[in-house]
């Protein structure tokens, strides 16, 4: 083993909630090193979420890589909910006294803050294998990995653990110590990324058919992505190109199904939805953020949105620590986060259940759900309360109560 390395914080993960993290500290000065067991290609290959709430891009400013979101985003002012056949808009940007969300990749995020770590010569350590957490109950834990055959340690003061649902954080919780809860959807999305224009610029279009639920979405005036519900049993390689455009169509009214471009697939696949919730996000010195604690399904668009502020709660508690010598931050670190999150877990759950066709919802259940929608787009207070969902509550949720 090399001799150990040095620093505040350890970070486990290089994903966008991992790089904010550490970028936000460094703006701090407080020294962070992150591991990550895959190769920076592989890390901006993942196709994730691309609708950042206003809170995430100011955060993004914050942390000195606006940039690319100022330049490159679009902003969307409302959304649109296709139901029966026809076409309603909801003015978030009116209905929130000018609150709206950007259409920004989460791809895009990851590279710019990527670009500002390596800008300022920050230690980021790509392609680390067997990583380990030890020690996060007392006061020096440690964090040990190999990174080309060679054994390494990190002694550090804090852990976050930013390494998603199937990482090595929340697994090294003692048995006990965590209770989660999980619910798990009977349905899939089938996704496909390309490089056509979307169908609606400025607002993401949400579907609930006979068929099905549909979303259309896009990362940039160029690059659409497009989602359908399908069975969990359905394979990818069952879905030409020509076979999900044809049905992407079916589940819209006939104006914008016309309006649609199609083009080859640059990805495809199908995802499970699930809701997921562990808590506490505080074990000791070790801190749990973004997927690593929570899973949302992606129909209000909140995963990588939760993952930020998990974040901008964790540094805010660190850089009070280090500056002021106070520990009430990082002790109320996982009240503050779970009590945004369990807002977003509901909103999430309850636009999925609007939207979509569930097996047992014949008869009653579909009635019901057909005359919540109506009421939804023929109600100022009902639309409101989608509105302001939708763009993320705030930070504190007392914010909103005054």
């Amino acid at each position: 083993m090399t001799s150990p390395i040095r620093t505040q914080v350890a970070i486990i993960g290089a994903g966008p909630s991992g790089l904010l993290l550490g970028q936000l500290l460094h703006k701090a000065g407080i020294d962070a090193v992150i591991v990550e067991r895959q190769s920076p290609d592989y890390v901006l290959s993942r196709i994730r979420a691309g609708i950042l709430e206003q809170v995430t891009v100011d955060l993004l400013h914050e942390a000195g890589v606006g940039q690319g979101v100022a330049a490159d985003g679009t902003v969307h002012h409302s959304i649109e909910l296709v139901f029966s056949g026809v076409r309603h808009a909801i003015d978030v940007h009116g209905l929130t006294g000018g609150k709206v969300v950007t259409a920004y990749g989460q791809t895009e995020v990851t590279r710019d803050l990527m670009a500002a770590r390596t800008a300022a010569g920050l230690p980021t350590v790509y392609e680390a294998s067997s990583v380990s957490i030890h020690d996060f109950d007392g006061q020096r834990p440690k964090v040990r990995f190999q990174k080309d055959g060679v054994e390494q340690e990190i002694e550090c003061d804090f852990i976050a653990g930013c390494d998603g649902f199937h990482g090595v954080c929340r697994a090294s919780v003692p048995e006990g110590s965590i209770k989660e809860y999980e619910k798990v959807y009977p349905f899939g999305w089938l996704g496909v990324l390309s490089d056509v224009p979307p169908v609606s610029p400025h607002a993401i279009v949400y579907g609930n058919s006979e068929r099905g639920f549909s979303l259309c979405s896009m990362r940039s005036m160029t690059r659409s992505r497009y989602y359908i519900q399908c069975s969990l049993e359905d394979k990818v390689d069952a879905w030409s190109d020509t076979r999900f455009w044809d049905e992407l169509r079916r589940r819209l009214d006939p104006e914008l199904a016309e309006r649609i471009v199609t083009g080859p697939s640059l990805e495809k696949s199908i995802a499970p939805l699930r809701s997921f919730v562990a808590e506490p996000m505080r074990h000791g010195r070790l801190f749990l953020c973004g997927d690593a604690a929570h899973i949302v399904p992606p129909t209000g668009a909140k995963g990588l949105n939760l993952a930020a502020t998990d974040v901008k709660y964790l540094s805010s508690a660190l850089i009070d620590y280090y500056k002021d010598h106070t520990e009430s931050g990082i002790d109320n670190y996982s009240t503050r986060a779970l009590s945004r999150i369990w807002r977003a877990e509901r909103f999430s759950w309850w636009l999925t259940s609007l939207m979509h066709r569930f097996p047992d919802s014949e008869g009653f259940g579909q009635k019901v759900q057909d005359a919540e929608l109506d009421y939804l787009v023929h109600s100022q207070a009902a639309s409101t309360t989608l509105a302001e969902n939708y763009v993320g509550l705030p930070l504190d949720f007392a914010e909103l109560r005054a």
